[in-house]
Formats: structure tokens, C-alpha cells, sequence
């Protein structure tokens, strides 16, 4: 396992770091905004070195970085630690443009250094099998995807308002549109609508459309709750994903006799453990000890394809706003 050090002190931090700690990962330092931040999160995970310098950080015996700042920070810091020769595990959304995103692969590529977005939900092993499942054949072609992640803002240090916490959409929305390119691909017709306050979008749904009449049906917000389950469809049948969607261990099958489709779906489970990164840091790390600079299930192409999406949205919601 490669040598990790921490970028942000946060709550996705504290969580992912204890998942990392389980799974026998080594982490051997930690930045934070201030000295006190930092000291305070290597005490607690037993990490032996914290600093407010990344530059300290990077100087270290780090191979990899795993970066949970501010999603606007997000290519800035990359960009730093693809310079230092570190490979990189960056929070979703990777940056907040296709561009960006594109930008910071092609540096990864040249320094010959790995880089992914944190897609955890990719690695969950729920949703590995529902991925193989469609795959193989099990609902026919995919037709249609519907899926919704909405819950309040709640308010805390630093982000007092919605607005405060940036892109709804890249924050939450892009677990909907993910699961839509899965099985539909990058859609060929965006049409979005959504709520904008002091040019943040706080909430919106989307409906994608792809050649031959296939569609997803995707909500998001940040100031109510939407039903934050999921369902793929196909010509034989359908797989819901229960709520929490994205992060969830539980789904049913609707597909295989009439039986199944109608009374009795067949029921899915893979309990989670501990807060579910596991999977995910556990194939980084295999993918980073092999020599690959992508993971061939949340590689560039993938990543850039989604990003443009959410630009798309973004792009339709701004300008019916104005």
C-alpha cells in the first residue's frame, strides 16, 4: 500500500482516514488550514506529522495524497501535488469545469503520477454487482435511469447558508448523473431547470436524452429532501436502489419471471463496513502498486465525460435564470 498523506481536516476526512486506518493503510501526515487543525486531526488518527504547509507535507515520505478541501480549491492543490510527484485521490467534483478536469489529467499523465476522483460509489460493492449484473444482460438494453439526491443544507462553521457550500449539483447531483452515464452514457440533449441564489444553484432536476429514446430523470437539492432512491430500467425488468442511493448496501430486482418482476423482487444486500471508502482506497491502492495511472473504472474519460454533463446543466440552469 502506498504511503498516504491527508489534504483537509474535515468530516470526509475524519471518516475516509478510519476506513484507510482498517483496511492497514499507512498514513504518515496531514495538512490543515491551521497548525491547530492539523495537530488536533493526527492526534486523534495517530498520524506522526501535521503541518499548515503543503509544501512540508509534500517533502515528506507521502506517495499519495488524498485531497477533501473545497471543491473551488480542488485543481489548484492537484496541481500542486502532481508538481511534487505525488499520486493523487481528489474528492468529488475533481474540478468545477470539464476544462479544469481535462487540464489536470493531462499533468497527471505527463508526470506519470495516478490521479482519480474519489467516485466511491463506483467501488461499493452494491453497486459493482448491479454494474455486472446490467452488463450481463439481466434487464436487456437499458432504457431509462431515475435518481434523486436532496436534503437540507444543514448549517456549520464556515458554511452558515447553501449558498455558502457551493454547486449543489457538483456536490450532490453528480451521484445522479454518474449512475445516468453508467449505463446510458454522456447524453446527447441536456435540459435542466433549477433554483439559483447569488449564482449558486441550490437545487434542480435534469432529464438527459441519448439517441434512440433512452433518458435519465435526475433531481438534486440542497433545501429539501427528495426521495434519494434510484431505479435503472431496461426491456426486462428494473433494479431499484434504496435509499441512500449512492452510498447505500440494499436494492431489488425486478426482472426474471413474472413473479419477480411483479410480487417477489429478488433482494440484494452487501452490508457496509465501516463508512464504506474501503473498497475504493483498497483498489487506489492496488491500482497505484501496479503502475497504473487511472483506475479503468473511474478513469479520465469517464471522469471528463461526467464533468462536461454537469457543465451542461449548469449551463441550462444559469441561463434560464437570468
Amino acid at each position: 500500500m502506498p504511503r498516504w498523506g491527508i489534504i483537509g481536516t474535515g468530516d470526509i476526512s475524519d471518516r475516509l482516514v478510519s476506513d484507510l486506518l482498517a483496511i492497514g493503510g499507512e498514513i504518515t501526515a496531514v495538512w490543515g488550514r491551521t497548525p491547530d487543525r492539523a495537530s488536533d486531526f493526527a492526534a486523534r488518527h495517530g498520524i506522526p506529522f501535521a503541518t499548515a504547509e503543503r509544501s512540508a507535507l509534500f517533502a515528506r515520505d507521502v506517495d499519495a495524497v488524498y485531497i477533501a478541501t473545497p471543491a473551488s480549491t480542488h485543481t489548484a492543490i492537484t496541481l500542486e501535488a502532481i508538481a511534487a510527484g505525488k499520486h493523487v485521490l481528489v474528492e468529488k467534483p475533481i474540478a468545477t469545469s470539464a476544462v479544469d478536469a481535462e487540464m489536470l489529467f493531462a499533468r497527471a499523465s505527463a508526470a506519470g503520477v495516478f490521479l482519480m476522483e474519489a467516485m466511491w460509489m463506483r467501488f461499493n460493492p452494491l453497486h459493482v454487482e448491479i454494474i455486472e449484473r446490467i452488463t450481463g444482460g439481466e434487464l436487456g438494453a437499458v432504457r431509462s435511469v431515475r435518481a434523486g439526491f436532496g436534503t437540507p443544507f444543514f448549517p456549520r462553521p464556515g458554511k452558515a447558508r447553501p449558498e455558502d457550500g457551493g454547486s449543489i449539483l457538483r456536490d450532490r447531483g453528480i451521484y445522479p448523473v454518474t449512475l445516468a452515464h453508467w449505463f446510458l452514457g454522456e447524453p446527447d440533449d441536456v435540459q435542466a431547470r433549477g433554483v439559483v441564489s447569488e449564482r449558486v444553484d441550490l437545487a434542480g432536476h435534469a432529464t438527459l436524452d441519448s439517441a434512440g429514446g433512452a433518458f435519465a430523470q435526475l433531481a438534486w437539492s440542497g433545501v429539501d429532501f427528495l426521495d434519494l432512491s434510484a431505479a435503472i430500467s431496461g426491456e426486462r425488468g428494473w433494479i431499484t436502489l434504496d435509499p441512500m442511493f449512492w452510498a447505500g448496501s440494499d436494492a431489488r430486482v425486478h426482472a426474471g419471471s413474472a413473479e419477480r418482476i411483479f410480487r417477489e423482487p429478488e433482494r440484494i444486500g452487501h452490508p457496509r463496513v465501516g463508512n464504506g471508502y474501503g473498497p475504493m482506497l483498497e483498489a487506489v491502492g492496488t491500482a497505484i502498486e501496479s503502475g497504473l495511472r487511472e483506475h479503468p473504472w473511474h478513469d479520465a474519460a469517464t471522469t471528463i465525460s461526467i464533468t462536461r454533463t454537469l457543465d451542461r446543466i449548469l449551463a441550462d440552469i444559469s441561463s434560464e435564470s437570468r
